[in-house]
Order: structure tokens, then sequence, then C-alpha cells
């Protein structure tokens, strides 16, 4: 129903590979100092106290869902690869921090150590576009414990943000009901490149398209845009402003018609006759306008034309719309979309969980209340059924999720592209029971643990409380 205006709206791929490359280089330059003070200080810690060869597992998880969600969608693990791979420190970066008064007394060997620096180590993740529930590992990282402890910072704010997004957009798209989705929440991102990653995170959730064109170069997403309120305004009067904007866009117009009285600006927007994409109502009663509106432009021979709403949309309004018969062909949701409104974080955290040392395992994990990690690095296998978290190594039947992604510092092979991770988050989504892809809280996915798991959790408990 929506393709149409995408199509005619100017909807297209931008730049491939070889802008994305240059983009990411250019965003992971410099980014030796892009986590807390506390990652490097206790790196200079492990230095000193002889530690920096032992090899450590850490793991990405989330402990609970957001209020009103029933999964979350992987998304970030490009960019996690992507800082990984070109991790380093600068020669002002490390004198910088030989500045300051946490490392006064450093080992002058652990800042030549920095000069070297490099990840060396192994990840495992699902792949972009896996609905996931509490407690599995989104990514492992296996390296040298300072290799995997710096990378805490950002690992859990690249996964966190766009796996935020990316489960909202699917929410979203899922509300829809097969008509198009636009994200256009760069202008209320908490910052510009949040709203770029908020774009590619919207993408693999199933939004058609960004407004953001930094996103559509960067990323190859079908990017839309036409004219605003202000375009309109600029002008005497609606109609010359329509048609200047149809000499310059020709078929990819589409007329924002509330800008004085939406029902007015439908009939001159009509008047200009083809070519003609669509129409955009910002404001009103969008079941009410859209009817008329409707009526409006069929009248005029016009049927092609499609009509698009935007302004303070989120999913439950959506929704409420394409129940009740609204004739709206896509959905520009901005605000709620790129700031997951509603539920704007995620209860990860990244832990330590096994320890390696001249070959010899320990397990670690932590007890505090509320907030327990489990030892040992895992696996979760998926069936129709459930989820089994297993320890690594295990055999478990179904789909695997963790896949090697690194190996010896080295990426395994080349990244599923961002129009894979969609598509794989589609036909993810679609397995799951109706129940979990509604927008209220559903029954939770069964997700339990292995009996060799259990066995090494109750091991470890022992070993460390007695």
């Amino acid at each position: 129903m929506g393709q149409p205006i995408l199509a005619a709206a100017g909807f297209q791929p931008a730049l491939g590979w070889v802008g994305q490359a240059s983009a990411c280089q250019r965003y992971t330059s410099m980014n030796g100092l892009l986590t807390d003070l506390y990652e490097l200080t206790m790196a200079a810690g492990y230095f000193d106290a002889g530690k920096a060869a032992e090899k450590a597992t850490f793991e990405f998880t989330l402990r609970r869902l957001p209020p009103q969600r029933n999964f979350v969608l992987a998304a970030g693990l490009a960019q996690v690869v992507d800082y990984l791979l070109n991790l380093s420190f600068t020669a002002d970066e490390i004198s910088y921090l030989r500045g300051l008064a946490q490392f006064r007394l450093a080992p002058g060997a652990f800042f030549d150590y920095l000069r070297q620096f490099r990840f060396t180590g192994d990840v495992f993740a699902a792949p972009e576009g896996t609905p996931l529930f509490p407690g599995e590992p989104f990514l492992t990282i296996r390296a040298p414990i300072i290799e995997a402890q710096i990378p805490e910072t950002y690992v859990l704010s690249m996964v966190a943000f766009q796996s935020m997004i990316a489960s909202k957009a699917a929410r979203t798209v899922e509300a829809a009901a097969g008509r198009d989705v636009v994200e256009f929440g760069t202008r209320r991102a908490h910052t510009p490149e949040a709203g770029v990653l908020g774009a590619r995170a919207a993408y693999i959730g199933g939004c058609a398209g960004t407004s953001n064109t930094l996103a559509g170069y960067r990323f190859g997403i079908p990017v839309m845009g036409t004219a605003g309120h202000s375009w309109v305004m600029s002008f005497c009067g609606e109609k010359e402003a329509f048609r200047q904007l149809q000499r310059v866009l020709g078929e990819a117009s589409v007329q924002l018609i509330d800008t004085y009285e939406p029902l007015e600006g439908a009939r001159l927007a009509a008047q200009g006759g083809s070519p003609l994409a669509g129409v955009r109502l910002d404001s009103g009663d969008f079941l009410v306008l859209s009817r008329q509106v409707r009526e409006i432009l069929d009248a005029a021979g016009l049927s092609e034309a499609r009509i698009m709403a935007s302004g303070d949309l989120d999913e439950y309004r959506i929704r409420d719309l394409v129940k009740a018969g609204a004739p709206i062909d896509a959905f520009g949701v901005g605000t709620q979309l790129a700031t997951s409104a509603d539920a704007p974080n995620l209860n990860a955290v990244y832990k330590l969980v096994e320890l390696e040392i001249s070959g010899i395992h320990r397990y670690t994990a932590k007890y505090s209340e509320d907030k327990p990690s489990y030892p040992g690095a895992k696996q979760v296998f998926r069936d129709a059924a459930r989820d089994v978290i297993a320890r690594s190594g295990e055999c478990g039947k179904g789909e695997a999720l963790l896949r090697p992604v690194i190996l010896g510092g080295r990426l395994v092979e080349p990244l599923p592209t961002l129009g894979q991770a969609r598509q794989r988050a589609a036909e993810c989504l679609s397995k799951l029971p109706p129940a979990l892809r509604q927008l209220e809280t559903g029954e939770p996915w069964p997700v339990i643990f292995s009996r060799e798991l259990r066995e090494l959790i109750e091991r470890t408990r022992h070993n460390l409380l007695g």
C-alpha cells in the first residue's frame, strides 16, 4: 500500500560500502579515549599486577526487558566491529593520560604498551536483527584482559542504543500493518550522530527509510524529504508554493498541506494536478482529515497520490488509525522513535564471566542482590518452542545464535549487509508468537539454562561463597 509514495517521493539507495567505509573510518578515528576513565585505570592496574596476558571473557547481556517490550532486537554490531578493528591510542592521547593524577604511579611500560595497543581477541555475536531476551548474550568478547576491558563503554553504549531504537521501530512497523513507516527523528535525537545511528537501527527494525541524508549516504538507507512549513510560508500563498515545488521535484512532489487550513491545502495541491506523489498531514485529527483529503484527491483524478501523516506519532496512535481504517499510506515518526521515548534505555551489562590463566580456567560471577551475573562463556540455542542458554561448546537443538565474528583480531568474513540484517529481523519476528509481537506485554518467551550451565553456576557459587 505504501510503496508508491516511497518510490515516487525520491527514495534512492545512496552510496554503497565504499561510502560506508570512509564514514566509519572518520567516525572511529581517535577512539582510544572513547571510554570511561575507570576502564583505563583498571588497564593500568592489570598491567602493573602482571595480568596483561590473562585471557578474559566478557558478555553483553540484558538484565530485564523495558516496559511494554516482549523482546529486544539486536543492533549495533557493525559499529562495534569497526571500533575493535581500529582501536588504538595516539601519541597525544597517551600524553594526555600521563598527565592525569590517576596515572601518576602507573609504570612507564604501561604507556609503551598503549602505543602498540591493538585488539587481538575474539568476538562471538548474535547477528543484527535477532530478537533476544533477558539473560541471553548479545555478544561475547574473549581477549587479553586489557583488550577486553577497555571496549566495555563503547560496546554498552552502541549496542544498547541501536538495539533500543531497532526494537521501537519493530513495534511501530508492526502497528502500521503493512503501511510504510519512515524515520523522521534526527532533529529530536539527543545528538546529530545519534540521529544517524538511530536511522540505521530503525531501518533494521523495519522502517522503509529515513529523512537523514547522511544515514542514506553512509549506510545506503532510502531517504525521503520534500519541503517543510517554512517553504510554504516563504511564498505569498500555498498555490505558488505548491507550483514551485512541483517544478523542482516533479514526480517526487509530496505537498505539505496543513500550514494554514489542511482541506484548502489539499484542494490547492489537487488543482496542481500531476505529477504529484502525495500529500502530507502534520497536525490535526488524522482520521477525519485523511478521509476528507482522500475524497478531494480522488475527485480530482489523483487516486494514485498517497497520504502521509507525521507529527507526534507513536505505535499506539498508528495502531488506532489503522484499526479505524484511516486512508493513510505512510507514517513519519520522529521523537518517539529516535529517542524510544517510552523506554529510553536498556538495562544492559557487560560482565566478566571467565578467565584463562596459564591454561587454567577460572569462572567468575556476581552475586549482588538484583544484579547477578552467571559464570562461563555461553551459547544460545533457539528452536520453535524455546531458547536454551548453554555453556559454550555444548551441543544443542535448533539455531546457535552466537557466531564467530572476529578471531585473533581479524574479521572472519564480511558482516551481513544492512539490508540482510533488516531481512533477518523481519523473518525472525514473523516466527515469534503473535502475543510477543503485540504492543502490550505478552507471555514471556521461554528461556531456560542447560543442565551443564546450571551445574557450573552452582559449582562457581560454592567455590566463591563456600
